[in-house]
This record gives C-alpha cells, sequence and structure tokens, in this order.
C-alpha cells in the first residue's frame, strides 16, 4: 500500500489504498467507515464500470470480464427512481476496482451512510467516486450486496 498525491488527487499502487481513501473521506465527512468490502463478480473478476444516482442512492457495477450487472447494496429497492450515470477515470478508463466502506449509527450494527471507492488499474488513481446516506439495515447483509 502506498498513496502518493499528485496536484489534488491520489494515486496508489494496489486495492488496499481504496480502503485507506475512504477512511480519511469518511472521517473528513463526519461519518468515519467502520466495515469495508471488495466487489467482486461471480465470475471472479475484480473490474467494473460503475453507474451511480447519488440523489437516488443507487449503484450498479457491471463486471468488464462477464457483462454481468449487478445492483450494489440496497440499490434494487430504489432503482426505479434512477438515472444511474456512468463513471470514469481522469485518463478515460471505465474499467475500475470497486470498494465498499460504510458508517454504522452509533451503537448499532445497522448502515448510516455508503462510500463507493475505486481504483484505476490504467493510471492507479484512487478515489472515492460516491457517497450517499442510506438506511439499509444490518451491515452483513448490506454489503453482501456490494
Amino acid at each position: 500500500m502506498t498513496l502518493t498525491r499528485k496536484g489534488k488527487h491520489w494515486y496508489g499502487s494496489g486495492d488496499d489504498d481504496i480502503r485507506a481513501v475512504i477512511q480519511s473521506f469518511s472521517e473528513r465527512n463526519g461519518y468515519p467507515a467502520t466495515d469495508y468490502r471488495a466487489a467482486v463478480c461471480a465470475c471472479g473478476s475484480t473490474l467494473f464500470r460503475l453507474f451511480d444516482d447519488e440523489e437516488a442512492g443507487v449503484a450498479r457495477r457491471d463486471c468488464v470480464a462477464c457483462g454481468n450487472a449487478h445492483l450494489m447494496g440496497d440499490s434494487a429497492e430504489y432503482a426505479d427512481e434512477a438515472d444511474p450515470e456512468a463513471h470514469e477515470c481522469l485518463c478515460g478508463s471505465e474499467a475500475l476496482a470497486i470498494h465498499c466502506g460504510v458508517a454504522l449509527y452509533p451503537g448499532s450494527r445497522d448502515v448510516r451512510w455508503l462510500y463507493i471507492g475505486c481504483r484505476c488499474p490504467q493510471c492507479q488513481l484512487v478515489g472515492v467516486y460516491a457517497e450517499w446516506k442510506c438506511e439499509a439495515g444490518e451491515v452483513e447483509a448490506f454489503l453482501a450486496r456490494v
């Protein structure tokens, strides 16, 4: 894990750097992430195209290897209201490694806030691509769906 700042952006050497960036961002946001999960497709791939609508609280990842589309977390509950937009890295790559971090309500295991962090395997840019308040219930069940 090696994070390097270039201008206003962070670049990492591996996927562990995604967690570090989520942690830093979430602490500044006032809802520190405590639980994390890497997105892995059923085919075993860890690279995806990311689509989200922060206002609706919806995120979808499409596997670059097999094309499987997967609504993340509790997004299926709100997908009908959403207009997800595609993300791409500053370098133009659409393939991203995705990790999610969540903040919990005090004294509970219920999700309060979702952070979606990504790393581009082409240029190594790392950042939080999306975040929103969500009341998604128990953390393990939620993270099992990222």
